[in-house]
């Protein structure tokens, strides 16, 4: 990048942050006068397993961790980095130091003063050792606090997706005084009765039943928030989820609280809303983990023939009716460098048994060529019912799929492990590719024992080569290339079988205003969320 478009970039970022945009008011709602108080009741499913989440990043734990915890900025509807933690930030000219200004006078809930020093703990102790952050950390040299409210990231060498990376699922930000002790950050009591400096305080956790967040009184953020709290409600079974909406009895849901068959007509309901919005950054896919470490998915061959073995519209139209559209491989098309010119993966059971007979992989006397495990997501009936009807189109091309059904830890714990055959998953993408893609395939990203790393253990030089370029590549021009590049070398070897991109959406009690305010949707603070009265 020449001087003239650093100093631009520099320009850019230093306006956007001064404008303070995130807490803008949505249309629909902008000529109203917010309210003070009311309890927010919202769905979470299934229950988080924890509350902390710079240890487990699942989305039930966002969900409830966003209002808790806080991370240095947010995101606008069109993605443009907006102040949370941080109140504006610089970039150098040569992209390679990034300094960011905290909000004055932000404190703990435990009354313990907010600083500098909690950020540069949490990036250097907690979270450079986190699958979310990890990738980001590696291009890090040096985290600094100049003074208590300034923070400074010296990079290696430049990122282009930095300023992507700050959202509560990669950044929240933990109190050093709670953390930075001998117990493992996994056994810390604070991880379930969490201190943060977000808008909503934790009471309490009756776990199998809800959790309580109380107003924070001392808030940063002038004259926020507006609700008394907000009660996550577990409401395991998916009817009920439905039944507790329409009665108002929750007045929120999202992702696939509300089964996909029901959302259309639940959606129209006099006193329901429904947005799309607040998914921009997430972009979530859904696809099937393959434990390329086993035979046979260590084939290209087999992998290949699963994908032509699927029948994907028809999970999209009959399943997730309309919340997804056919992947067409490992980038969302709503996100950033997406590339359709890839190869093609229609439903042709002939070709995934031709691709399963050329590997030698003949019928026995019932008709099975390779017998495998499925742990479906642990997210709602949709899921479950995806799981069983890949197991019967598998069927007839001769694999036979024995569903391995458990709950959200085992799930975590089994797929992290590389304890699994196949397992579906639901990967959100962050923005960036340099963010929420690459930790799927890098060579450098396997981990085992690591939940949304690369779990699947696939490794291709040419891949890590080319992403790795794409991530510190100067121009949006220049990363569309390699981007393309590496989805069209993703696709023909298949490391997993994409499923879908997804399109949720959240559906309201009309009482509830501005819940929505950013690409964060209803994982963002929610201070600016108010009631109407009843």
């Amino acid at each position: 990048m020449n001087s003239f478009n650093a100093r631009r970039a520099l320009a850019r970022c230093v306006l956007a942050a001064a404008s303070l945009l995130p807490f803008a008011v949505s249309p629909s709602h902008a000529a109203e006068t917010p309210q003070y108080g009311g309890i927010l009741t919202a769905i979470v499913s299934p229950e988080p397993p924890t509350l902390n989440v710079a240890v487990q990043q699942v989305a039930s734990t966002q969900l409830v961790a966003g209002k808790i915890f806080e991370s240095l900025l947010t995101y606008s509807f069109d993605l443009k980095p907006q102040p949370g933690l941080a109140k504006s930030w610089d970039v150098s000219a040569d992209r390679l130091t990034y300094t960011f200004h905290l909000q004055p006078k932000v404190q703990w809930h435990d009354g313990k003063p907010f600083s500098s020093e909690d950020v540069v703990f949490t990036y250097t102790k907690i979270l450079a050792n986190t699958p979310r952050t990890r990738t980001l950390m590696a291009n890090v040299q040096e985290v600094s606090a100049p003074d208590a409210q300034t923070v400074v990231f010296k990079l290696k060498q430049p990122y282009s997706a930095f300023l992507y990376a700050f959202d509560i699922g990669g950044g929240a930000i933990l109190p050093k005084h709670l953390y930075d002790v001998d117990t493992p950050i996994g056994q810390n009591p604070n991880n379930n009765a969490p201190v943060g400096t977000g808008p909503f305080k934790f009471k309490r956790w009756e776990r199998g039943s809800y959790i309580e967040l109380v107003k924070n009184e001392h808030y940063w953020k002038e004259g926020r928030p507006y609700l008394d709290g907000i009660t996550y409600r577990v409401i395991p079974d998916s009817a009920s989820r439905r039944v507790a909406l329409e009665q108002g009895t929750v007045l929120q849901a999202w992702l696939q609280d509300i089964e996909p068959v029901d959302v259309a007509r639940v959606a129209k309901l006099p006193n329901i809303a429904q947005t799309h919005k607040g998914y921009e950054y997430w972009s979530t896919m859904q696809w099937i983990e393959l434990n390329g470490g086993r035979q046979p998915f260590s084939d290209k061959r087999f992998r290949q023939a699963l994908m032509y073995g699927i029948n994907r519209q028809f999970i999209v139209d009959k399943i997730m009716f309309g919340t997804g559209t056919v992947a067409t491989g490992p980038i969302h098309h709503n996100t950033r460098f997406y590339d359709s010119n890839v190869k093609a993966y229609p439903y042709d059971p002939k070709k995934a048994v031709a691709l399963l007979d050329e590997m030698g992989l003949k019928p026995d006397a019932k008709g099975v060529r390779a017998s495998v495990g499925l742990i479906p997501l642990p997210y709602g009936e949709m899921q479950r019912r995806v799981a069983e009807y890949i197991k019967q189109n598998l069927a007839k091309i001769g694999v036979a799929v024995t569903l391995e059904n458990t709950d959200v830890g085992g799930w975590t714990s089994r797929v992290g492990n590389w304890d699994f055959d196949m397992g579906s998953n639901g990967v959100f993408q962050y923005g960036d590719p340099a963010i929420g893609v690459s930790r799927t395939y890098l060579g450098s990203n396997i981990k085992k024992g690591l939940m949304f790393t690369n779990t699947s253990q696939y490794n291709n030089p040419k891949v890590d080569e080319l992403f790795n370029a794409a991530a510190t590549a100067a121009t949006d021009e220049e990363r569309q290339k390699l981007y393309s590049e590496v989805q069209r070398i993703l696709v023909e070897d298949v490391p997993v079988l994409w499923i879908a991109d997804t399109n949720y959406s959240t559906l309201l009690n009309k009482r509830v205003h501005d819940a929505v305010t950013t690409a964060l949707g209803v994982v963002d603070t929610q201070s600016d969320t108010w009631l109407s009265k009843e």
